[in-house]
């Protein structure tokens, strides 16, 4: 029973004792002070009148002090239990009446949905790839203040218990295509339990924060369990930048020779300082320069008048050995690793990944976080300058910081900037709105788990759509667009309208690397389309 409805009947019963109570003394003063009798009826419509306010009937006036004394002293009762009623009775019946209601079922005809367990900051960009993609999806929360906030800005949404069988059939969930369940890894083991339960032929997806804990999520019977902490952790690692590890383990293979990366420019890089023009980066790699990120923001066109800066990352495409000019070419005056190491501030789940992957490359790492355990260095607060001094951060190269809290992340790349402001700090984040301000607080590179893991599952789900990047701060789809057939590049004006780049067309068997504004796009053919988020969603939009 709903909190006000259980103080409604509580009143109720309050106000029932009160008038009965009332009767009888009334009753009982009457015979002693006034010489009159009266009935149980009449003494308990007595008090009904009274504290209704209708009046006294005929027996007003009194004759005794005692009957007047006892009548004030009832009135005042009667007037704080009408007074009371406001706000346990009719203030939440007219909340009732008028407020919005998150639905508790789906629709009837609702099929093919994915059903997605429950509202979390991770599900937003999960949403909106199905948003993109026309792909109907009911949200499953328990929360009825977080239900009803989600059905007021248009999301499909029901107020139900995602552990429960009951809540799950109330989402339709034997007519889904998939459900996705991203809540903690216990409750998520629980889902998948109720899930198999009521539809053991629905394909289900967890997402889980340990690894360690993956096999319980497939004996519970999850069909796809993925691990975003683990790929957030490898691709930070995969970021730093040394002489024998390059960008280059994180490119997307696009054909048989042309290769799509990031790659950055460091502190005391020779680009660093200079104009994508003056670097001659074309000229003197090959490469194409598709894009670039400049303080975390995605330029799809970047002007030749560009300036690099130290963090800056571009977005090339191009063969193996032209990214490998490229990089040397970045790296070309920094230190070598050899004379620094990399740091890595946090030791849980993304943190252990980077450290064992750095060890792993035989490099040299000092792990600092606030509390000792095996594979910990040094101990400490990572937002105090003498922790990190302790970890020798004047003479380190890379900083990772793997903090599981954004706000504490933020302040210590603040300190770290302040006490090396020549080193590279690559970290990760929980959620994607953060990203900006680490970037003004200094970080080079920033990774949201949130971002990281809509994308995964995104990509699990989306089986016809080949989504090649999953933990790059950019999207690489794959798709056909018969609306272009016939078109040339330049007719077809994808960037300006879209800010997204062609980079290859799938043609039969072969791929075409060479793209300009004439190449024409033909029947059947599979373009390779590059952008933010946004860009392919307005590529999408425009264009399937």
């Amino acid at each position: 029973m709903d909190s006000w409805k259980r103080r409604v009947v509580g009143y109720g019963a309050f106000v029932f004792v009160v008038l009965v109570f009332t009767a009888v003394f009334y009753r009982w003063g009457m015979r002693v002070y006034e010489g009159e009798t009266r009935t149980m009826i009449e003494a308990l419509r007595f008090s009904i009148e009274m504290f209704s306010t209708t009046g006294f009937g005929g027996d007003a006036p009194w004759e005794s002090q005692e009957m007047n004394a006892f009548i004030a002293v009832m009135d005042l009762v009667g007037m704080v239990l009408l007074i009371g009623a406001l706000p346990v009775v009719v203030t939440p019946l007219l909340e009732a009446a008028f407020s919005t209601t998150a639905p508790t079922k789906a629709e009837d005809d609702l099929s093919g949905h994915v059903v997605i367990c429950s509202d979390t900051s991770r599900a937003d960009t999960l949403i909106d790839e199905f948003d993109s993609q026309s792909i109907p999806y009911v949200i499953v929360e328990s929360n009825a203040d977080r239900a009803v906030r989600l059905y007021e800005t248009d999301h499909a949404v029901i107020r139900a218990d995602p552990e429960s069988t009951e809540g799950l059939e109330a989402a339709r969930l034997p007519a889904a295509r998939a459900l996705v369940t991203d809540v903690s890894d216990q409750v998520d083991a629980s889902i998948v339990l109720a899930a198999k339960e009521v539809a053991p032929d629905v394909r289900v997806i967890s997402v889980v924060e340990d690894a360690d804990r993956e096999r319980y999520h497939r004996l519970a019977g999850a069909d796809e369990v993925l691990s975003p902490r683990s790929l957030l952790g490898g691709s930070l690692a995969a970021k730093v930048t040394t002489a024998l590890r390059t960008d280059l383990g994180e490119a997307v293979e696009i054909g048989d020779s042309l290769q799509l990366a990031e790659v950055s420019v460091p502190h005391g890089s020779r680009l660093a300082g200079s104009t994508l023009s003056d670097s001659g980066i074309g000229e003197r790699t090959g490469v194409n320069v598709i894009g670039a990120w400049f303080n975390g923001e995605f330029d799809a066109a970047p002007s030749p008048d560009a300036m690099l800066s130290a963090g800056t990352v571009l977005l090339v495409s191009g063969r193996s050995d032209q990214l490998e000019r490229l990089v040397d070419l970045a790296n070309s005056a920094t230190r070598r690793f050899g004379a620094g190491s990399t740091i890595v501030v946090g030791y849980g789940e993304v943190g252990r990944t980077v450290a064992e992957t750095i060890e792993d490359a035989d490099l040299p790492v000092t792990v600092v976080d606030h509390v000792d355990k095996d594979g910990v260095d040094v101990v400490g607060d990572a937002t105090k300058p003498e922790t990190l001094q302790a970890a020798d951060i004047e003479n380190a190269r890379t900083v990772v910081l793997a903090l599981p809290d954004d706000t504490t992340t933020e302040f210590a790349t603040l300190v770290v900037r302040d006490l090396a402001p020549q080193v590279e700090i690559l970290a990760r984040v929980e959620e994607s709105t953060s990203v900006p301000k680490m970037h003004r607080a200094g970080a080079d590179y920033v990774l949201s788990l949130a971002t990281v893991t809509g994308r995964m599952a995104a990509s699990t789900v989306l089986a016809n759509r080949d989504v090649l990047s999953l933990d790059q701060q950019i999207e690489v789809v794959r798709t056909s667009v018969p609306r272009l057939a016939g078109r040339t590049i330049a007719e077809a004006n994808v960037r300006g309208r879209t800010g997204c780049t062609v980079i290859a067309i799938d043609r039969e068997d072969e791929t075409v690397s060479d793209i300009g504004p004439d190449t024409r796009i033909a029947h059947g053919d599979e373009l390779v389309i590059v952008g933010t988020d946004d860009g392919i969603h307005a590529f999408e939009g425009a264009f399937t």
